[in-house]
Parts: structure tokens; sequence; C-alpha cells
């Protein structure tokens, strides 16, 4: 704090400096924050759901939770038992364990649609956040577990590889029955944070291609993503010029609006009252028809246009030369070296690694990895619309 105090510094530095131990409060042994904080609760007044120990509030919820939704007990159902945590529940604790791992933050460095978006556009991060925002929504409005809702959300997208939905296709042949973004997330990118089953079951299930999950947190989440990367993928081809409004269907438009906004209250009110209504997790017929209509119109001209293949087929090739590389090569992944006599080179265990080392890696490590290793030709890495 002297240097930072010294004639050199702002004066700016110097207010921030002054604030390192905070400020006494107005009880003894109580620091706050600001000089003039006066925030200040009656802890003495009537328990919510929002307040009291784990015990207490999980029986607060209990009461206000919709029949069938997903009670919170304990320290929650995991692979490793563990003891229950004092005050959040237990899907409490998923979703902040998804939220510092680094899979989940690896996730801002991943395609949504576009590889190196520009700044404004979609990442898997924001996606991952803009489902979380549709999905408790939802949640909150039917009675559900948010935190367990929330929780699916988050890291429903951990298991997705660099390059989009193509690097599925790339690292199909290395893993038995193929790979799958959602299956690889609950059962390899989050397996080390000993989630509980419901969480791991909505990640491992939120395909709409895959089983239902157990849960009707898990349901909500597959409609809420769906819901929310139809809108705003679409959102970012008008940005990037690929398509126009005037384009859409107009079914879509009638049912639902032109603009982002419009059309998740759209769909998510929907849903809201088809729940509330039938008691059934899905969407009335009427917005079910405009959503396919909206993503049948996003895959024809978004997805599956000439550039978007182009892009597919660079990263699949990219991506399969640096799964055999590192096969190949094992003891060059990061902190395997206590597991050598597991990693001989060309062994199913190296490929293993190999294949969790390449999905876990953000777009452009990847890029940079194969033109180091590989010596990879630079027009031939996949591109995006700033190239």
């Amino acid at each position: 704090m002297n240097s930072v105090s010294s004639e050199t510094a702002s004066e700016r530095n110097r207010r921030w400096a002054a604030t390192m131990e905070g400020h006494e409060g107005s009880t003894e042994d109580v620091v706050v924050a600001h000089r003039d904080s006066r925030a200040s609760l009656d802890v003495t007044g009537s328990p919510s759901t929002t307040s009291g120990t784990r015990v207490e509030r999980e029986a607060q919820l209990d009461q206000v939770l919709a029949i069938g939704a997903t009670r919170s007990s304990g320290a929650g159902h995991r692979l490793r038992d563990e003891e229950p945590d004092e005050f959040r529940t237990c899907f409490e604790r998923d979703r902040d364990r998804i939220l510092h791992s680094s899979s989940f933050r690896r996730l801002a460095g991943k395609t949504q649609v576009f590889v190196f978006p520009e700044d404004h556009m979609r990442t898997r991060l924001t996606h991952a956040l803009e489902v979380a925002q549709v999905a408790t929504g939802i949640a909150r409005a039917v009675g559900l577990n948010v935190s367990l809702t929330e929780a699916i959300a988050l890291g429903h997208d951990c298991g997705h590889g660099p390059g989009g939905h193509a690097s599925e296709e790339a690292l199909d042949p290395y893993v038995d029955g193929g790979f799958d973004h959602a299956t690889w997330g609950a059962d390899v990118s989050l397996a080390t944070l000993n989630l509980c089953e419901e969480t791991l079951d909505g990640i491992r299930n939120h395909s709409w291609s895959r089983p239902a999950p157990m849960t009707p947190e898990g349901e909500v989440v597959s409609w809420a993503d769906r819901i929310a990367y139809v809108c705003h993928d679409f959102e970012d081809a008008v940005s990037a010029g690929i398509v126009s409004m005037a384009d859409l269907e107009p079914l879509v438009r009638e049912r639902c609006g032109e603009r982002r906004g419009q059309q998740l209250g759209a769909f998510i009110n929907a849903m809201i009252r088809t729940i509330r209504t039938t008691g059934i997790i899905g969407m009335d017929a009427r917005h079910a028809e405009a959503l396919a209509a909206f993503r049948s119109f996003n895959y024809q001209s978004i997805y599956l246009r000439g550039a978007s293949r182009q892009q597919a087929s660079a990263v699949v090739a990219m991506l399969r030369a640096l799964v055999e590389y590192f096969a190949e090569h094992p003891m060059s992944i990061p902190d395997v070296k206590e597991r050598a006599e597991m990693l001989e080179r060309g062994t199913p265990a190296a490929l293993r690694a190999s294949v969790a080392y390449v999905a876990g890696m953000t777009d452009r490590f990847a890029c940079r990895s194969a033109v180091a290793l590989l010596e990879w030709p630079e027009d031939q890495l996949p591109s995006g619309i700033d190239r």
C-alpha cells in the first residue's frame, strides 16, 4: 500500500488503496465495504425461501415448489458422498461449481455459429447464459427448482469442442458410439465436479435427440436451449449481413415478431401458459409450429449455407489432425506425466486423452496449436466472418 500511496501514484490509485481494509461498522468486529454503509436486515423477521440455513430453506422451498418439481435434499445424489453445505442447497452448489469450472470459462472462446465472431456476437458462453435466463424465467413462473434449472442450463454445452457442431463430426471416429457434446459434457468435461445425478442427467439429455431428462427442470432447459439459439443465431446472422429481417418466415413474424425480444417473450410466455394450464412441459401447437419454422429457416439460410459448410470442413480436418498428433505424442498433453504408464503412444488410453485435450481447446488455441505443431497452412484454418 505504501508504493500505491507514493507521490507517483494517481489520486484515483490512492483512493482505491485507502479502501484496502474496508471500514469499521456500527457493530464491533464488523467491517463494511463503504464508509457510509447503512444497509441492514431484520434477521429475526419472518423467514423466506431465500434466507435461513440450508435445512430451513429446503423446508420452505418444499412448501412453494409445484408438485412434481425436484426437491433439494442434503448433499444431493452424487457419485461420491459429500457433507452437505450449511447454507447452500445441493443444486446451488452444482451451479456454483459449474460457474467456476475451466470447462465453463473456455466456452468464451468456443464457436456458437461464427468462428472468431465480432465482439457483439454470441459465443458458447453467452449462449449458455441466455439459455439460463430463458430457462429460469420459465422455471420460476411455474414453480420448478430454479437452482437445478440454472445449473443444467449453465453446464449444458460444456462438452462442446472448438469450432461448433463440426467438432462432433471431427471427433466421432475416435469415440466409441460417436462424440456427442451432451454426454461428453456430463461424463467427461464436468466429471471431476461430482455433480448431482439430476444435474448430470439434464446436461446429458438436453438435446432433443437424446432420451428425455429425468426431471421437469431438465425438460425446461431442453426447450430453453432451442428457444435461445434460434432467436440469437438469427439476430447474429442479420448483424453479419447473411440474412435480413424481411427474409424471416411470415409465419414466425406474424406469431412472434421480428425482434429477438419479441420472439423470446412470445416463446417463453407460450411455455409458461402451456405448463400452467396443462401441467405438461411443452408449448402450445401454434407457437411450437412457429419455433419449428424458425429453426428450419436458420438451418437452410445460416447453418447449411456454403460458407458454413466450408468452415465445418476446415474444422473437421484440423481437429482430426490434432487428435492424431497428440495420440502419437501423448506426453505433449499437459498434466499427463503422472499417467505416463497409461499413455504409451498409439494406445486407446492415449487416444482418449488426446480427444479430451482437443475437445477442451478454444478455437484460437486449436488453430495456434495446429500451426505450431503441424505447420498447418493458415489459409486452411477455419475462417470467421472477420477474414
